[in-house]
């Protein structure tokens, strides 16, 4: 669907293209549901990364399924799957791929030829990406912003659909190489898996340890996933409910006046926060909501689909200083914070109710 044929729609249309698309999500979302036990809100998170076109960071300690979560979604929805380990001694062609002679058996005469890297691929699962120089860091970073790659002064166009979800080891940090902030803002979210319940582990080691094995099929395909895309973007948004997510973005940066009635920086983020969220921030926070609102079977983005992305959205793209870390304050409690200050309507100064997420 292309952006005249988009403009052109009625209201109808616009309605069965939402539906047609929570049905496809939910099919989804059953299928890989056959493999993975439990982690609803990662998946959802992943799952909406995909239909907003984005790359994410997910963290979790090893044994979580990450990359058993993402292989599954890539077969659920017809994607090449590929899988890069990021190791010290990792160079940037590893990724992209490189030129290699060839000499024509017949003729004698030689050629360049180039070798895809496994960054040709739909789904690119870069596993412990800090665990590789900057350098090798910054080629893969760059084939996500510009979905290309050049090699001999050759531009390779990559897949479409495209997405990289790079995985980080929270727990082990020696011989690793942080992200910088400008980098880490080129992911949409940064996803965190943690534990699953003692039920849900139960129900882990009964499908595992057992003689039965459940498969995974496809459901969608690329073509399905882009006319999910276009629907979401069709997701409409009121121009209060966008300020309201500008505002939450805004107030993480120090010394921002927003020219509202909040117009003060909150005192945990003059306290706390040595860097904010820029406009990326911002434009993510509406396109996650939208997705969500597309994934709670809401024709239209509410301030609670802002709130349930605002952590996943805003934790990497909130830089917390020293005293922060002496209190042991993170970014996660900053934003939660911000969401359970920040107005919902400037003009009236209206307070959101309580704790508005976990």
């Amino acid at each position: 669907m292309n952006e005249t044929e988009s403009n052109s729609m009625s209201e109808h249309e616009i309605t069965n293209e939402i539906s047609w698309a929570l049905e496809a999500v939910g099919r989804v979302r059953s299928e890989v549901h056959k493999i993975i036990v439990g982690q609803e809100q990662v998946l959802d998170e992943v799952l909406l990364t995909m239909v907003c076109g984005g790359h994410a960071v997910v963290e979790g300690v090893p044994g979580l399924a990450k990359t058993l979560l993402i292989s599954t979604l890539a077969k659920c929805l017809s994607l090449q799957f590929s899988r890069i380990q990021f190791t010290p001694d990792l160079m940037p062609s590893d990724i992209t791929g490189t030129e290699v002679i060839e000499e024509d058996r017949s003729t004698g005469m030689r050629s360049l030829r180039f070798v895809r890297g496994p960054i040709f691929a739909n789904i690119v699962l870069a596993d412990e990406i800090n665990r590789t120089p900057p350098k090798t860091q910054a080629a893969l970073l760059e084939s996500m912003q510009e979905r290309q790659v050049t090699v001999g002064g050759v531009t390779h166009k990559l897949a479409n659909p495209f997405f990289v979800l790079a995985t980080q080891n929270p727990i082990e940090q020696e011989g690793t190489y942080s992200l910088p902030e400008a980098q880490l803002d080129r992911f949409m979210l940064n996803i965190r898996i943690g534990y699953p319940s003692e039920q849900q582990e139960l129900e882990i080691v009964s499908r595992t340890t057992g003689q039965a094995k459940s498969e995974a099929v496809s459901v969608l395909d690329s073509m399905d996933l882009m006319r999910v895309q276009a629907a979401v973007r069709q997701i409409p948004i009121a121009d209060h409910v966008a300020r309201y997510a500008l505002r939450i973005v805004r107030a993480t940066r120090s010394g921002e006046n927003d020219g509202s009635l909040n117009t003060a920086t909150p005192k945990i983020v003059k306290d706390y926060v040595s860097w904010g969220g820029g406009p990326r921030a911002s434009q993510f926070l509406v396109l996650a909501a939208k997705a969500k609102a597309l994934f709670s079977g809401e024709t239209h983005v509410l301030p609670k689909h802002i709130q349930e992305v605002a952590l996943p959205v805003l934790r990497h793209r909130v830089v917390t200083n020293f005293n922060a870390e002496a209190d042991g304050v993170n970014s996660d409690v900053v934003v939660q914070a911000l969401l359970n200050t920040i107005p919902l309507d400037a003009s009236t100064g209206q307070r959101p109710l309580g704790t508005l997420i976990q």
